[in-house]
């Protein structure tokens, strides 16, 4: 994180946690309730950024991901994924295109693994990867007003599909799926500095669990270090949320992820949650009362505070220990509850391209 834009959010009241992660701006309670509720800005600095460029690049990532990346341009973003040979997804990620530059958006934990990763597969081929987090500034916009107040701040049109960016000013804007209209806003510290102060007459400043909160009631997972290898992308329904492409050619572990989505033997699959403890994290177990104490489930994504209480958390769980007799709690935690909630896309809408 940049030192001023670091400085420029404890001025505007941002609390620290580990690295630079925002926790919270001095009422965490309140913010989690006007996040599913209100225009809210949040600061992404806990994401980082890895730039792709050069004559090979586009050729370079579209034998690595998951998802067509002929399909990325200045006006389409996607999701996609980056797996082993054995089809498990090392990360996911955000990518997007900004003057002509690849950027992945993925978790900050994550960041020098995929790309030395990446770099080891580069060869001969006229592509450079490097760490671009402190080039942009990132923060996240979202609301039932969050559309409207973004173009008015900006002064220019903002998308207004799913996955779709635009890019006027030196200002990259990029819209993800939520409960309301929201948005990601990558620039240079004062731009960002400027369209921060437009925008907080408004919106709430939140910590960045809250922008977590939204990508689980959006069904969206975001893998961490401690799920890193643990799911193949369509346990994670990473095919349902546009993540995976079935056309395009070869990348590691797409024989695997091919095989899974034709022969359909699927028997685990990412389902949203309430956990009824106070704290989850991300690969912890999840048991069933008919299996046992030494017989996982499943695994927690991610949770995070549920502002009525408990937590909102997304798990991948085997499709049997679903039905409704059964009972579901964390392993290390026999108080806690687990209970099924509504995912905002169908489960079973999983059509090859």
């Amino acid at each position: 994180m940049k030192p001023e834009w670091k400085a420029f959010l404890q001025n505007d009241g941002a609390e620290f946690s580990d690295g630079d992660s925002v926790a919270s701006f001095g009422n965490p309670e309140r913010e989690r309730r006007v996040t599913t509720s209100g225009n809210v800005i949040c600061d992404l600095s806990h994401y980082g950024l890895i730039a792709i460029y050069g004559e090979d690049a586009p050729s370079f990532l579209q034998s690595q991901f998951s998802n067509d990346i002929q399909l990325v341009d200045a006006q389409h973003s996607q999701l996609s994924s980056y797996c082993t040979p054995k089809g498990r997804m090392l990360a996911n990620f955000q990518i997007f295109q900004r003057k002509e530059t690849y950027l992945l958006r993925l978790p900050g934990t994550l960041l020098e693994t995929i790309l030395k990763r990446l770099q080891m597969y580069v060869l001969r081929s006229q592509v450079t990867l490097e760490d671009a987090s402190a080039s942009l500034v990132r923060i996240g916009v979202s609301g039932p007003d969050a559309s409207s107040m973004l173009r008015e701040a900006l002064g220019f049109p903002v998308p207004e599909q799913i996955n779709e960016t635009s890019t006027q000013n030196d200002i990259t804007v990029v819209k993800l799926s939520g409960c309301h209209p929201r948005y990601e806003v990558y620039g240079l510290l004062e731009p960002i500095q400027d369209l921060w102060n437009r925008l907080n007459v408004h919106c709430a400043p939140v910590g960045s669990d809250c922008w977590g909160l939204l990508n689980v009631l959006a069904g969206i997972p975001v893998i961490q270090p401690a799920t890193s290898e643990a799911f193949v992308p369509q346990m994670a329904n990473m095919e349902l949320i546009s993540g995976v492409s079935f056309k395009k050619g070869c990348y590691p572990g797409q024989e695997i992820v091919s095989r899974m989505q034709y022969l359909g033997n699927l028997k685990r699959r990412m389902y949203r949650i309430h956990i009824t403890a106070d704290q989850a994290d991300p690969g912890d177990a999840i048991i069933s009362d008919e299996k046992g104490e030494n017989t996982p489930v499943g695994q927690v994504v991610e949770s995070y505070p549920d502002p009525n209480g408990g937590l909102a958390g997304l798990a991948v769980l085997q499709i049997s220990a679903t039905e409704a007799s059964r009972k579901l709690r964390l392993k290390d935690n026999k108080s806690s509850k687990i209970k099924l909630e509504t995912l905002p896309y169908s489960l079973t809408d999983s059509n090859p391209e």
